[in-house]
């Protein structure tokens, strides 16, 4: 079923009526985060029905050893889990000696659960009767602190509706958490030290293997009507939990509130032995600013965010709703202050794929902060994979190759392959193509150079030296081949010649070699660097080159298009609009075997290398692929829709573009794959940046030249976009009628709108 229960509203995602059966799906879609910590939308107080509980800090991991294959030459001995971190948010709350309890409540009257995209804040409200018959008003709201990135601040008021009532909060902090998604049922974490001073409380726990220390803390103040009040504290303390009880007698129709201040503070930033001496320094910041001044600057930080990242869309609320969900996640799940964190594909909101760092950050997510941020962050990403080029070459010489050729992994923390599946650990080496694109693109877009000579042209080499041994000579196809992969669509494992594999291993090899020429005649210091440290030679260039020369590419002379990998029109060619409905998604319904054995793609594969390559190939050809691949596709990955959405809008497909754009937008949201209880698809909301802004909004770079070609959906009255190009703003307004450009910045600056090229000066606008 689709989770229509979502109301569309342009600024916030709401919910309205208390239902069971949707509580896990919620806790994923109103999930809230700061770029170091994150959690799903549990509520506060106990909850005794199906919940899935989690509290994530940036960065902190374990090597859950995996099940299979780790007995195999090469094959990764663990699979990265991101943990579930002790929990601060937890209230237990007693009502005339009650547990209170919405599983239990006899009666839930008014729920309504809203997530503030605009303010970045988390609200719940409700009426719910006790089975001692004790009617309350529950209100509460709570936000991940942007201003203080360790921090976390709840209010939470009880107001008896039909009695006075003696209540009881205990605000607790929990370290004996389990995750969701582990191999063995290891232990994690292993609580070191329960403390309490005064009315402070912490937790100090490590986890297991890695050995990240973690002070987990909080504190709590009350008042009672608009009246601050001091109230008896009682500590309830055991191995890996501490709570602080307070109890008061509240008159009928008086609110009681408290106000809870938590996180964490890891010794990834700090000295283990200072964690608790800085969680009471944040304590006593937030004690003093109290939750109002609080939530206001953290208001003011997301006005900063949203004054650069929003996308306005006039006359489809859905599709507003969408976008700006998609953009408000990806800045709770990284802001790019710090160079060890990455984008894991659940962001901070679920545990499926170990929220690790896969090749969605170079293919999708890089373009987005690049474009909404200062190009620092950006860079920052980029740096990430040259801090584990060393990794890389380690992971490759595991399977055999030598001389520096590095393998990034598909899935890693800290540069070391942790995925375990055989045809995506061996097979999908597509992924360094990616790595390598996102240098190019960064280029391409910043201007800034820089970067190459000084870290990226090592990264290039050990990509092509990759390539360049991963090839095998056919002496039958007189060509190079690539044989045994998986490329994007991953319902086709162990196949040969994976078209985009070949052409992004061919483009790979050959910027390598331009940007070698390069830095040899621009940078030469930075060139004998390089080479005293790589240590190639002019014949090993000649081999590399001798390999992008003859690539092979599989080709159909019948249908005129590049063919996915050899064997696909071997298939028996079923259109997914000839499938049986009631089958879809096939990775639900058919065994894996019968996925592989059919034609069906799981997104975007040939069609992405028109969409990175896109100036290699002419309008015809790519309408020709596009035409012949997308009947073909079951768009079941969440990286899919956004591609074909660029692409139909370049090829005036409107109608599939907006359809394509409306499924990437609002994935999560309507849950098109039946899943989002498990989490969100993060990284893939990148793409949704993408789909209007290189889709409808046509933004390419030409000849190191900014160039649109807007439409618009007929569904639109008119969208609106910024993006800070080369240190400048650009704001592009699209309606029916006109395109409306403007500049804020400082130099004057050449454009190409549908290909014509005009001039927009500093603080001034175009009008197309």
């Amino acid at each position: 079923m689709n989770l229509d229960y979502i109301i569309p509203n342009e600024w916030s995602i709401i919910e309205e009526g208390f239902d069971a059966s949707k509580i896990t799906s919620s806790e994923s879609l109103f999930s809230i985060g700061n770029g170091a910590m994150g959690q799903r939308a549990n509520f506060e107080e106990d909850y005794s029905a199906a919940t899935f509980q989690g509290s994530y800090i940036a960065g902190v991991y374990y090597p859950d050893k995996t099940r299979v294959g780790w007995w195999k030459n090469g094959y990764p001995e663990y699979f990265a889990k991101v943990l579930n971190a002790p929990s601060w948010i937890g209230i237990h709350v007693t009502i005339n000696n009650e547990v209170f309890d919405l599983n239990t409540c006899t009666e839930v009257n008014e729920f309504r659960r809203e997530l503030n995209m605009k303010k970045g804040w988390l609200s719940r409200s409700f009426v719910a009767t006790l089975k001692n018959g004790v009617t309350i008003k529950v209100v509460s709201k709570r936000f991940l602190s942007l201003d203080i990135e360790e921090l976390g601040a709840i209010e939470y008021s009880i107001t008896p509706i039909n009695t006075e009532a003696s209540i009881s909060y205990q605000p607790y902090i929990d370290a004996g958490i389990t995750n969701e998604d582990s191999n063995w049922d290891d232990q994690f974490w292993s609580t070191t030290e329960v403390l309490h001073q005064e009315e402070k409380a912490f937790i100090k726990s490590h986890t297991m293997k890695t050995n990240f220390h973690v002070c987990t803390f909080m504190e709590s103040h009350f008042t009672i009507g608009n009246k601050s009040v001091n109230l008896t504290p009682k500590v309830i303390s055991s191995e890996n939990k501490i709570g602080i009880e307070y109890t008061a007698n509240i008159q009928k129709n008086e609110p009681f509130t408290i106000y809870k201040y938590g996180g964490y503070i890891v010794d990834r930033n700090q000295p283990k032995e200072e964690l608790v001496t800085k969680a009471k320094k944040v304590l006593d910041t937030a004690s003093k600013q109290g939750f109002s001044v609080l939530l206001e600057k953290h208001q003011e930080a997301w006005a900063n965010i949203w004054e650069m990242a929003d996308i306005s869309i006039e006359g489809d609320v859905k599709a507003q709703q969408g976008i700006r969900f998609n953009i408000f996640h990806l800045n709770q799940t990284y802001l790019g202050t710090d160079a060890k964190l990455n984008i894991g594909p659940k962001g901070f909101t679920g545990e499926k794929y170990g929220g690790s760092t896969y090749w969605d950050t170079e293919a999708y997510c890089i373009p987005f902060y690049m474009a909404t941020k200062d190009q620092k962050v950006a860079r920052t990403l980029l740096e990430y994979r040259y801090e584990h080029l060393e990794k890389a070459i380690e992971n490759a010489a595991k399977l055999g190759f030598k001389n520096g050729a590095a393998l990034y992994p598909m899935v890693t923390m800290n540069g070391e392959e942790c995925h375990n599946e055989w045809e995506i650990t061996f097979e999908e080496i597509h992924r360094n193509g990616a790595i390598a694109f996102a240098i190019y693109n960064y280029y391409r877009y910043t201007n800034d150079y820089s970067y190459i000579p000084e870290k990226g042209l090592e990264v290039l080499i050990g990509i092509a030296r990759f390539w360049q041994q991963r090839a095998t000579y056919s002496t039958a196809k007189k060509k190079y081949v690539i044989l045994g992969v998986t490329g994007p669509n991953e319902y086709e494992n162990n196949i040969n010649n994976n078209w985009y594999t070949n052409y992004i291993a061919q483009w790979c090899i050959n910027f390598a070699l331009e940007n070698i020429d390069k830095v040899k005649a621009e940078y030469h210091n930075d060139y004998l660097r390089i080479k005293d440290k790589a240590q190639f030679s002019s014949e090993e260039l000649s081999q590399w080159k001798e390999v992008a020369e003859n690539m092979f590419f599989p080709f159909s002379e019948e249908h005129q298009v590049f063919l996915q990998q050899d064997g696909f029109l071997d298939k028996e060619l079923v259109t997914v609009s000839d499938l049986d409905a009631s089958q879809r998604p096939i990775n639900q319904h058919w065994s894996w075997d019968r996925i592989l054995r059919s034609p069906y793609i799981k997104q975007a594969d040939v069609l992405q290398g028109f969409y990175f390559f896109e100036s290699d190939f002419t309008t015809s050809q790519l309408k020709k692929h596009y035409d012949f691949y997308e009947p073909f596709t079951v768009h079941e990955s969440s990286l899919s829709p956004c591609v074909h959405s660029i692409i139909a809008a370049k090829l005036d497909k409107m109608d599939k573009a907006y359809e394509f754009y409306l499924r990437t937008s609002r994935l999560d949201l309507d849950d098109y794959n039946h899943e989002v209880h498990e989490g969100l698809h993060i990284t893939s909301m990148a793409g949704t940046w993408m789909s209007i802004v290189e889709g409808f909004g046509g933004m390419r770079i030409k000849n190191n030249t900014l160039s649109f070609e807007p439409k618009i959906p007929t569904q639109w009255k008119s969208y609106s976009f910024k993006i800070n190009f080369r240190e400048q703003i650009v704001k592009v307004t699209v309606s029916k009628e006109k395109v409306n450009i403007e500049l804020d910045g400082t130099k004057e600056l050449k454009i190409l709108v549908n290909d014509k090229e005009t001039l927009i000066t500093p603080n001034s606008f175009i009008v197309v």
